[in-house]
C-alpha cells in the first residue's frame, strides 16, 4: 500500500523524536502533543479574529459504535505524522487516514480488544522503519505504520501479553495499556490500568525494546525486601499479597536529560488499606525515574496511604517557569506540575524534585472502620490555591434543587465537610467525586508558564460495609455472588448509576446473549474487570442472577480475605431532576500562572441548554477530555456534556467560537498543519453520561 508522506519525519540524537517538516512543528507526533504532554501547538494560522471562519474539513466515520446499549466510547488524542492521522475506533480498532481528506489507509481487525477504551497510539521511528504501537485486551501491539499490519519480529507474534511479569499469587487477569506510552530512543515504556480490587495484578512499570519487545527494566512500585520504600508497607512481602500502584494516567518525559515523570495509582484494594498498613510508596506518587535503566532519581507522594481513590488522574505537565533567585534576579526552572483528583497543582523542578510552592502535612479526622490505620496528616499545597472546592455542607446545596429537604436531611446524617474522612458505614461525602477534579483528559501549558485545567465539580457518595464471607462449606446464593463482586459497581438493585458510568443491568438478557453475557464476565469490557479468577461454577451462577434464573446456592470455597469491606458505589449525587446537588458551577476551565501561583481566571466549561433557558446562567456540565492551546491564543476544548466544541480566548476565558458535535467529544483535541492549513481534529465517541455512542473524528479548517 503506497503511503504519500508530507512531510519527513526522523529521529536524531539522544532527544528522541525530532520533527523536520516544510514549516517548524506542523504534526501532532505524541500523545497530547509532545514528550512535555503540553496539548499545546505553536500553530496560529486559526486566530480569535477569523474563528468564526471555520468549517468541518473532513469526517471520518471509524465504526462499530454502539447505537443501541450507547457504551462505546472513543477518549483517542490522535496523532498526526506526515501527513497522516493515527487514532482508534469506537470498537478499539487502530486506523490511519489521510489527514488531509479523512480517507482511511488502513484500520486492523483485532478479535481480542475486550472493549478497551483507548487514548490513543504511539508512534517510533529511527528514519527508515516506522511503528505504531496499540494497548488493546492484555496486548500491546506493533503494526507497520505504513499498512497496519502486525510485526511478527516483536514479543509473541506482533505482542507482548502485559500480563508476564506482573502476576503474582491471587491476582486475576485483567490489564490494559489503553493510555499511549512514552517512547525514549529505542525504548517504550509501558504503564497499564489495572483493576482495583484485591485480586488486581502488581503495578510495575516497564520498557520493554521497540524492535525486539525483550524487557530492558523493571521498577517495582510496590517494592521487594531491600528495596527503598519497603519498610512503608506492612505486614511483610506486599507483592505476595497485594497489587495496583500502577502508571495507568499516562507519562511525561524529558528527552534531553533522559528523565521520564510517571504518576502512580492508588494500591489495591482502594478504600480499605488495613492489609498494607504504611505510607505505601510507590502508590500515589510522581516518580522520576531514569529513563534508560529504571532508577529512581526522585519521588514525591501525593497521599499517604490512600483509602479514597486519590490517585493522580492524568500525565504531568512539562513546563517552563521564571521566579525569582535567592538574590532577588528572575530565573529560569524547569519544571514538572501535576494536577489531582482533589484539585490541586504541585509544581516541583523537575531536576532535583524541589517543591517551588509551598505545601503543608496537615492533619485530617482519622476515625475509621476497625483495621484500618490512617496517615495523620496529607500534604496540601499553599499556593496554587485548589481550582475545585475542597468541602460540601449544606451552605453548598444546589438552591434550586428539586427535593432540597430531603438532600438536606441526608447531608446532616453524612460525614461531610473536610476532605480525607475516612469510608465507615456512614454515608461518606467525596468533594469533588471519586474521579475529580482533574480527571484523565489532563492539562494544558502554554510557553507564557500558564496551565489550563478542566475540572468537574460533584459530589459523590458511599459507604463501607462488611463483606458476607461464609465459613466452612456454608452454601452461598447467586444473590450473595452478585453482591460480593458485582454491586459496588452496578449497586445493590442492578440499576446502575445516575449518570450512567455503571450501567443498569436490569434486561441485560434483551441486550446481550447469555453467552456473550458469560464472555463480559470472565475477560471483562472497557472499565470492567474479567473475573477469571472465580470458579467457574461461580461465574455461571452470577450470570444465571442476571438473567433471573433459579440456580441452586453454590458451596463456599476456603477463602483467606485480606479485605472484610466493600464500599457501596461511586454513587454521583444528583437531585430528581438529574441535575448534581452542588451548587453551580459543576464543571469549570481554570487558568494559573505557575510563575507566581496565582490564578488568572475560571469560567464554567458547558451548559444545559435547557436551564439556560430558563434564564439560568452556564453552570458547567460534567465533563471528560482536556485542552487545546495554540500560538495564536486559542483554547479548543469539547469535553462537556452539551456536546459542544468551544474555542475560547485564553487571555480572560470568552468563548470566541463553538460549534455542535455528532456525539459528545470526550477526548482531547490535535492540531496540526498540512500544505499550509491549519486543521483541528476532535474524536465524538460520546457514551458516558448517558449520551449518545458515536464513532466520528472531525477536522475543522478555516473556509477558503
Amino acid at each position: 500500500m503506497q503511503r504519500v508522506l508530507l512531510g519527513v519525519v526522523s529521529v536524531l540524537g539522544s532527544a528522541g523524536l525530532m520533527l523536520n517538516s516544510p514549516e517548524p512543528n506542523t504534526d501532532w507526533p505524541e500523545y497530547n502533543g509532545d514528550g512535555q504532554r503540553s496539548h499545546y501547538s505553536p500553530l496560529a494560522q486559526i486566530t480569535p479574529a477569523n474563528v468564526q471562519r471555520l468549517e468541518v474539513a473532513w469526517r471520518y466515520a471509524s465504526g462499530g459504535a454502539d447505537t443501541v446499549g450507547n457504551r462505546t466510547q472513543m477518549q483517542c488524542n490522535p496523532i498526526v505524522i506526515g501527513g497522516i492521522l493515527y487514532g482508534v475506533s469506537a470498537n478499539t480498532q487502530a486506523f490511519a487516514v489521510n489527514a488531509v481528506t479523512g480517507k482511511e489507509i488502513w484500520k486492523t481487525n483485532l478479535p481480542d480488544t475486550d472493549g478497551t477504551t483507548s487514548r490513543g497510539v504511539t508512534y517510533w521511528t529511527d528514519g527508515t522503519d516506522e511503528r505504531i504501537f496499540f494497548g488493546a485486551g492484555n496486548n500491546l501491539y506493533a503494526l507497520r505504520a505504513r499498512t497496519g499490519t502486525r510485526i511478527e519480529s516483536f514479543g509473541q507474534g506482533g505482542y507482548i501479553d502485559l500480563k508476564q511479569g506482573i502476576d503474582r499469587p491471587g491476582g486475576d487477569n485483567y490489564v490494559r495499556a489503553n493510555t499511549p506510552n512514552t517512547i525514549y530512543k529505542n525504548l517504550i515504556i509501558v504503564g497499564a490500568r489495572l483493576a482495583e480490587g484485591e485480586t488486581a495484578l502488581l503495578g510495575d512499570v516497564r520498557a520493554y525494546d521497540v524492535r525486539t519487545g525483550r524487557t530492558v527494566w523493571t521498577f517495582r512500585t510496590i517494592p521487594q525486601p531491600g528495596e527503598y520504600g519497603y519498610s512503608t508497607w506492612s505486614p511483610a512481602n506486599p507483592r505476595q499479597r497485594l497489587g495496583g500502584a500502577n502508571a495507568w494516567a499516562g507519562m511525561a518525559i524529558d528527552r534531553q536529560r533522559g528523565i521520564v515523570f510517571v504518576p502512580t495509582g492508588s494500591a489495591a484494594y482502594d478504600f480499605y488499606g488495613g492489609n498494607r498498613k504504611g505510607d505505601n510508596l510507590f502508590a500515589n506518587c510522581l516518580l522520576a525515574l531514569d529513563a534508560a535503566t529504571g532508577k529512581r532519581l526522585w519521588h514525591f507522594q501525593f497521599v499517604h496511604h490512600d483509602i479514597w481513590d486519590r490517585d493522580p488522574p492524568a500525565p504531568p505537565n512539562l513546563l517552563t517557569v521564571v521566579q525569582k533567585g535567592s538574590d532577588g534576579r528572575p530565573r529560569r526552572i524547569d519544571a514538572v506540575a501535576q494536577i489531582t483528583k482533589q484539585g490541586h497543582v504541585f509544581v516541583f523542578d523537575r531536576v532535583t524534585g524541589k517543591l517551588l510552592f509551598p505545601v503543608v502535612e496537615q492533619p485530617f479526622p482519622g476515625d475509621a472502620v476497625a483495621g484500618e490505620q490512617t496517615s495523620r496528616t496529607q500534604p496540601i499545597p499553599l499556593k496554587p490555591a485548589p481550582f475545585t472546592q475542597q468541602t460540601f455542607t449544606e451552605k453548598d446545596i444546589n438552591p434550586w434543587a428539586s427535593d432540597r429537604p430531603a438532600l438536606v436531611a441526608m447531608l446532616r446524617k453524612a460525614r461531610t465537610g473536610s476532605p480525607y474522612i475516612p469510608l465507615t458505614a456512614e454515608t461518606t461525602i467525596f468533594f469533588p467525586g471519586t474521579d475529580g477534579g482533574a480527571q484523565w483528559g489532563g492539562a494544558a501549558t502554554d510557553p507564557q508558564g500558564t496551565i489550563y485545567i478542566p475540572a468537574k465539580q460533584n459530589p459523590c457518595y458511599s459507604t463501607l460495609i462488611l463483606k458476607d464471607q461464609p465459613a466452612g462449606k456454608a452454601l452461598v446464593s447467586t444473590a450473595q455472588l452478585y453482591k460480593a463482586n458485582c454491586s459496588s459497581c452496578h449497586g445493590a438493585d442492578r440499576r446502575g448509576n445516575h449518570d450512567g458510568s455503571y450501567p443498569s443491568l436490569l434486561g441485560i438478557d434483551r441486550r446481550l446473549s447469555a453467552e456473550a453475557i458469560h464472555q463480559v464476565v470472565l475477560r471483562g469490557r472497557g472499565m470492567m474487570p474479567g473475573f477469571s479468577h472465580l470458579p467457574e461454577a461461580e461465574r455461571k451462577a452470577i450470570v444465571d442472577y442476571l438473567l433471573n434464573k433459579t440456580t441452586p446456592a453454590q458451596a463456599s470455597r476456603a477463602r483467606t480475605r485480606d479485605v472484610p469491606y466493600q464500599h457501596t458505589g461511586y454513587n454521583r449525587w444528583y437531585d430528581s431532576q438529574g441535575y448534581p446537588v452542588s451548587a453551580p458551577p459543576w464543571g469549570t476551565l481554570t487558568a494559573i500562572d505557575l510563575n507566581t501561583g496565582e490564578h488568572r481566571w475560571q469560567v464554567p466549561l458547558g451548559e444545559y441548554p435547557e436551564l439556560t433557558a430558563r434564564g439560568i446562567p452556564p453552570t458547567g456540565t460534567d465533563n471528560y477530555g482536556g485542552p487545546l492551546v495554540t500560538g495564536s491564543g486559542l483554547l479548543f476544548i469539547a469535553a462537556s456534556k452539551d456536546s459542544q466544541l468551544r474555542a475560547i480566548d485564553k487571555k480572560n476565558g470568552k468563548i470566541v467560537w463553538q460549534t455542535s458535535l455528532p456525539a459528545a467529544g470526550y477526548a482531547t483535541p490535535a492540531t496540526y498543519s498540512v500544505g499550509g492549513r491549519q486543521f483541528v481534529v476532535i474524536a465524538c465517541g460520546g457514551g458516558k453520561l448517558k449520551s449518545k455512542s458515536g464513532d466520528q473524528y472531525v477536522a475543522y479548517a478555516l473556509a477558503p
